[in-house]
């Protein structure tokens, strides 16, 4: 029963994404909010958002997995082109070093 769950959210999760930035974007660019400083903040949200479950995801050695960490993992590596190669272990270690 979780296993379909878990799929579910994962397969929503480019979806709330892709929505999630195009409205974020939007209220930028409406309110006359620089998007640099718009996107920074909602940077910070998702890699804040997904610590716990970053900490978890190396608590139990990779065993469990979140959509928040899922987010934040793609999140990382659409930002740095350096970081599409590393591990998701060190990329959760390094959200939780943040």
């Amino acid at each position: 029963m979780m296993r379909p769950i878990l799929l579910l959210a994962v397969l929503a999760l480019p979806l709330s994404a892709l929505a999630s930035s195009f409205a974020g974007s939007s209220a930028g660019s409406a309110s006359g909010a620089s998007s640099a400083g718009s996107s920074s903040s909602s940077d910070d949200k998702v890699v804040l958002d997904a610590r716990d479950d970053a900490a978890a995801f190396v608590a139990t050695d990779g065993a469990i997995r979140s959509a928040r960490l899922e987010a934040a993992l793609l999140h990382v590596r659409e930002r740095d082109a350096t970081q599409r190669q590393v591990s998701d272990m060190a990329l959760a270690k390094a959200l939780l070093a943040r």
